[in-house]
């Protein structure tokens, strides 16, 4: 209870019995880790649920090696907000499993570093 009500003498203040209060108070320290393990479980559930949902929304790219793709330009790139912000086509020489690709230039030349298939996408001529 705040120091108000007991100055202005509330029906709480009027109807506080110790006992009673002190009863109520081990009964929900012995059920204090019951509680615990109910949200620990309620909020596994909670995480669960959401990963099922953002995963059956989830379409992952699987490119070929010899697919044109494009892929998504950096932000040095972009000069202003009117840039496209895909860049290439490109084709694809490798993949390397998890969702990284290494890629090439129509011509041949290689690019240096691998690309993840998030940020890919196949490229229509």
């Amino acid at each position: 209870m705040i120091p108000v009500e007991i100055q202005e003498n509330s029906p709480r203040f009027q109807n506080f019995v110790v006992e009673k209060f002190n009863e109520e108070r081990k009964l929900n320290l012995d059920l204090l880790d019951e509680v615990r393990e109910e949200a620990r479980i309620k909020a596994k559930a909670l995480k669960r649920r959401v990963e099922y949902k953002y995963s059956s929304k989830l379409r992952p790219w699987q490119f070929q090696v010899a697919d044109l793709v494009m892929r998504k330009a950096h932000t040095y790139q972009l000069d202003n907000k009117l840039s496209p912000k895909w860049t290439g086509p490109f084709r694809v020489t490798e993949a390397l499993g998890n969702g990284a690709y290494r890629l090439e230039t129509l011509e041949g030349g290689a690019i240096p570093c691998t690309w993840n298939a998030a940020n890919l996408k196949f490229y229509f001529s």
